[in-house]
């Protein structure tokens, strides 16, 4: 990086990031289907989302991450499958971008939380229209609470105020 200024050193070290997350939310279908384990249980794409919100400079990158991972990764290796991949990537839009306003007026615990959950809603309401409303819910209600405060505590915990 000899040559380069501190701003293109930045963008080369976030495009970088965001490409290694692209590369794990492909590398999700392959490990659920390699462990045995339903790793969709853990939401793990809202994980990734929350971890680019954290390195990222501002909620516009963290928008581009919350359409490309599902894209991607359903692109890549054919999880998840269409329809739900538009289900998905409406909910992670939701989050970042509800997130990026609410952050600005809230404490960021109650912001996170409140994006994630606004995203689960987009989500289940964008599925009931999309796909069927007889395949509605696919993971249990407590590991889904338990996924929203886990992923929005630890996010609080490791969010830095002084962008």
């Amino acid at each position: 990086m000899i040559g380069m200024t501190l701003k293109s050193q930045s963008i080369v070290r976030f495009a970088a990031f965001d490409a290694a997350l692209l590369a794990l939310a492909c590398l999700i279908p392959a490990a659920s289907h390699l462990l045995a384990v339903p790793l969709y249980k853990l939401n793990p794409m809202l994980a990734l989302l929350l971890a680019g919100m954290l390195v990222g400079k501002d909620w516009r990158n963290a928008l581009v991450l919350a359409v490309l991972m599902p894209l991607v990764s359903g692109l890549v290796t054919g999880m998840p499958a269409a329809p739900k991949m538009v289900c998905m990537m409406a909910e992670l839009a939701t989050v970042a971008s509800l997130f990026g306003w609410l952050s600005r007026r809230w404490a960021v615990l109650p912001a996170v939380l409140t994006a994630i959950v606004a995203g689960k809603m987009v989500y289940y309401a964008m599925k009931a229209l999309i796909i069927a409303p007889a395949v509605l819910v696919g993971t249990e209600w407590w590991m889904q609470l338990g996924t929203v405060l886990v992923w929005g505590g630890l996010f609080a915990l490791l969010y830095r105020r002084d962008r």
